[in-house]
């Protein structure tokens, strides 16, 4: 089975499905993670990025978390960070459906349409309009996952909320989520950081605790056909 999760930028996959991720990869399932953006200018300085050759700032800790956990292949898009809703969305589109359309994909994770940060909600929309059931091949199911710092810290109204329906045990994978979390230095903090391994650590276990299990990452089942 392939899996291709969906990345506004670097370390939402571990936060979002990282213990996921290692299951998935542990069943024998092949996991690709799309990257969607990388710090341009006038807002970043990608001058480190591109003196090394990198497609990202953070390649470095990209590439040791994904080795660690084994994933098949990280694309990076490249589209701008944090000024995503003003790219013209028919192009932020066509470079998704890309990615959709050679990864040929059976499960896709998305982050929740909900999120506070607009390039997360702008990577659901584009995604969403790949995964359309029409052509010849068709996704059969679409999580979306929590994010840490974006799910939670939202203006409160029911249309944002995240409503988990979907559970996944990762009791046997949490320490290797938290490994690869390490990894992204540069975006861990200490507790009460959201993105800490304390938190982590927290809402693994209170989402276990929702399904009977030591630890778990919650999902909402977006879509899935039989």
């Amino acid at each position: 089975m392939n899996v291709l999760v969906f990345a506004p930028h670097p370390d939402d996959e571990i936060l979002g499905c990282g213990g996921t991720m290692a299951r998935h990869i542990k069943d024998g399932d092949e996991v690709s993670v799309c990257i969607v953006t990388s710090g341009k200018p006038p807002v970043y300085d990608d001058s480190e990025a591109v003196k090394n050759g990198w497609p990202h700032a953070l390649y470095p800790e990209v590439k040791k978390s994904h080795e660690l956990l084994g994933i098949k292949e990280t694309v990076f898009l490249q589209l701008p960070c944090v000024l995503l809703e003003q790219q013209p969305r028919h192009e932020v589109n066509a470079k998704i459906a890309e990615v959709v359309t050679r990864l040929r994909p059976d499960v896709v994770y998305i982050p929740h349409f909900g999120d506070m940060q607009k390039d997360h909600q702008a990577v659901v929309d584009a995604v969403m309009v790949a995964v359309r059931p029409k052509g010849a091949h068709r996704v059969k199911t679409v999580y979306a996952y929590e994010t840490l710092s974006e799910t939670e810290w939202n203006v409160p109204h029911a249309g944002k909320t995240f409503i988990p329906n979907t559970f996944v045990n990762i009791e046997d994978f949490l320490e290797k989520k938290i490994e690869a979390m390490e990894c992204y230095q540069s975006q861990l903090g200490d507790f009460p950081s959201p993105r800490s391994v304390d938190a982590l650590r927290a809402l693994a276990m209170l989402r276990g605790s929702t399904m009977g299990a030591k630890a778990a990452e919650a999902f909402a089942l977006v879509r899935e056909y039989r």
